[in-house]
């Protein structure tokens, strides 16, 4: 069995290792969304370990066997599921995989969800639980579908028409997600409130109510993700602590254990080993 250890689906590079990878044409209209179609062509099987990212992922299985789930809480089969920005510990695992992906930003995550980013509980969860049968209704008209194009237009509409009906975050919260985006994490919290005009306290709330985040994680989760990608380009520790924000080489090698439960070096072999 070919494992992938990776923060979402299998990669590009898996296409060369018997995925089929099939992204929309020009892309999708929505702001935030990101969306891909994999079907496990050479029957490798999926074992993927769970990494935070700063992204929603949901997965949405059409094969005719579920995901495999097992987490802090056990193990739990799944048609599709839901992984929070900064889920637990997780894998997953599943044979002839064949899914739509989506990857949702924060902001879009918030309103197409349908439910509080805090409820997600830094977890893996059935999208079933979200959507109710509407996740039903969407899995089977997506299984039915004859191309991975209509697959993911179907998917796009889907998400469009929830989007019209969705709330909207606090102009505040996502003006501060947005600069602890653009800052790669670089930003003190006392900072992103005075930007805000808010008190420290006002912030952590609405932010944590809205992302399911507090401030000062975000900005830790956002810093890894842009070190994981630097360690994985084969740049090394020390010079990423000092490129991506950390105070010295081992404040790095804590967030990496902190989120990834290894060391970087550790990370980046489970990140570009074919198995």
């Amino acid at each position: 069995m070919r494992r992938h250890e990776v923060g979402g689906a299998p990669t590009d590079r898996d296409a060369e290792r018997g995925w089929e990878v099939a992204r929309p044409l020009g892309g999708t209209s929505l702001d935030g969304v990101r969306m891909a179609g994999y079907r496990d062509r050479a029957a490798a099987g999926l074992d993927l370990r769970v990494l935070p990212q700063p992204a929603v992922i949901l997965v949405i299985g059409l094969g005719s066997e579920p995901l495999t789930v097992e987490s802090a809480t056990g193990q739990r089969p799944l048609r599709s599921l839901v992984a929070a920005l900064s889920p637990g510990p997780a894998r997953v695992r599943g044979e002839r995989v064949e899914c739509v992906e989506v990857r949702l930003s924060p902001r879009a995550a918030y309103g197409l969800l349908g439910a509080s980013p805090p409820e997600l509980d830094g977890t893996i969860t059935s999208l079933a639980d979200l959507w109710g049968a509407r996740e039903r209704r969407l899995r089977e008209r997506l299984t039915e579908a004859a191309t991975w194009q209509e697959r993911l237009a179907l998917t796009e509409e889907f998400l469009t028409k929830r989007a019209a009906a969705a709330p909207s975050m606090a102009p505040e919260v996502a003006a501060a997600w947005d600069t602890i985006v653009a800052r790669r994490g670089r930003i003190r919290v006392g900072d992103l409130a005075a930007s805000c005009g808010w008190s420290h306290k006002r912030l952590r709330t609405r932010f944590h109510a809205q992302l399911g985040l507090t401030p000062k994680r975000a900005a830790m989760l956002v810093r890894f993700d842009h070190a994981v990608r630097a360690l994985c380009a084969g740049e090394s520790a020390s010079t990423v602590a000092l490129t991506c924000g950390y105070a010295d080489q081992p404040h790095l090698h804590r967030d990496v254990a902190a989120l990834a439960g290894c060391t970087p070096g550790a990370l980046v072999r489970r990140l570009t080993s074919a198995g």
